[in-house]
């Protein structure tokens, strides 16, 4: 964690900006420029959500706003870690593997989809989602918005889809 802070202030000290995901997804639609030198950060909590809790107090206190995305497994979702981490500046996003929990049924994996979401919302006003991939699945979790649409539920955001990665 001291050299995860370091890094962090030797990258505020060079003149990075930080932005949460969220940030960048505004940034984007509204169509206005970014700072030249920028980072998104985001943490995908899969395992251990007090590790999570312990970064987002570091970046808390360098003035540091990140992402942090939970799955609904119990290791993740951790509902005082999650209150604690929006409480600090921080958003908050859905982690989501719905296809894999439901076994590839696109009518369940989306009704799961919309109760996890609300689920998360009442910590922050998710905005934004992100998946998480299950190797011991057959499923994509992507394959969800080969039929719906995540911006019907006012999602702004999901990096697979959102993000130009040969601009960015």
């Amino acid at each position: 964690l001291r050299k995860y802070k370091e890094l962090l202030v030797c990258l505020q000290r060079k003149g990075y900006k930080f932005i949460t995901f969220e940030q960048y997804c505004e940034q984007k639609m509204l169509q206005s420029t970014i700072e030249a030198q920028w980072i998104v950060l985001r943490h995908d909590v899969d395992l251990r959500a007090k590790n999570s809790q312990q970064t987002a107090q570091i970046e808390h206190e360098i003035g540091i706003a990140a992402s942090y995305y939970f799955r609904v497994v119990s290791e993740s979702n951790q509902p005082d870690v999650i209150r604690k981490i929006a409480a600090l500046g921080h958003e908050i996003g859905y982690h989501y593997e719905d296809m894999a929990i439901v076994n590839g049924d696109i009518t369940k994996a989306y009704a799961h989809f919309q109760k996890q979401l609300q689920y998360f919302r009442q910590f922050y006003p998710v905005r934004t989602i992100c998946m998480h991939g299950a190797p011991t699945s057959q499923w994509d979790g992507k394959d969800l918005w080969k039929i719906y649409n995540y911006r019907d539920l006012g999602i702004i955001g999901e990096p697979y889809f959102d993000v130009d990665f040969s601009n960015v």
